[in-house]
């Protein structure tokens, strides 16, 4: 009996998430529509992204945010920010961490979803992984993004690995546009999205709900002077930084 409670609870709860996000659209509908109507316009969109949009949804669930280590990005210099990927609300989670404007590196089926998926086009960097035209093109836009002074977020797993992996190993792009741009690479750790909102709703039990959600900034790593020669080792070395780090959150 109690598990069927329990069922019930989270199903509402993860129902509940998805009427939050609407809440945050319906309710920021017209700046959303302005500021996503020009690339000009984004360091305002992200100001609504971040400052109410985000913060209904991450405070509605009863999530509060903790960052430790936290590192002040430059205003108007860019960055390549990392971080492990294993709940929708590491999208939430990443913003909040990012005061200044970064733009989300994203696969392009999530445009499919409606009213969210329209401004997920207009203002993310879309990549259909399975076309090769479609991952040129993202250097293209990123060029476009980068020389406003916005910064770049990818989540280097390439997709959401299943429960029990603490990090699936990482796809190149985030280090070829690292290098290619010489920017500095931002390594974050989030170490409670997937026990409170995990993507996989199937653990053998049911988990799930509301808490803290600490989020850890690692020292910036440079890429002045380095070459794409250099990408395989730079990624490992972004790689090990978050592997050993997680591995210690989860045998805590």
């Amino acid at each position: 009996m109690l598990k069927i409670i329990k069922i019930i609870l989270l199903s509402i709860w993860n129902v509940w998430f998805y009427i939050l996000a609407f809440i945050g659209i319906l309710t920021t509908f017209p700046l959303l529509i302005l500021f996503s109507s020009s690339e000009r316009f984004y360091p305002q969109f992200y100001w609504v992204a971040r400052n109410i949009w985000s913060n209904i949804i991450l405070f509605g669930m009863g999530f509060w945010p903790v960052v430790e280590n936290k590192k002040k990005l430059e205003k108007g210099k860019s960055y390549m920010v990392v971080a492990n990927h294993k709940s929708m609300i590491d999208v939430m989670l990443m913003v909040y961490c990012c005061e200044h404007p970064i733009v989300f590196v994203g696969k392009k089926e999530l445009d499919k979803i409606p009213v969210f998926g329209y401004f997920y086009s207009k203002v993310c960097i879309l990549v259909d992984r399975g076309n090769p035209e479609s991952r040129k093109d993202v250097y293209s836009k990123s060029i476009k993004r980068l020389e406003k002074g916005v910064s770049i977020c990818i989540f280097p797993e390439g997709g959401v690995p299943e429960p029990g992996v603490v990090l699936r190993e990482f796809k190149n792009g985030a280090f070829n546009l690292a290098i290619q741009f010489q920017i500095p690479i931002v390594p974050l750790s989030f170490y409670d999205c997937e026990r409170r909102f995990p993507y996989f709703f199937a653990y053998n039990y049911f988990v799930g709900g509301p808490g803290k959600l600490r989020a850890k900034f690692h020292d910036f790593i440079e890429t002045k002077g380095l070459e794409q020669k250099n990408r395989d080792e730079l990624k490992k070395d972004v790689y090990t930084i978050l592997k050993r780090d997680l591995a210690k959150s989860y045998q805590s």
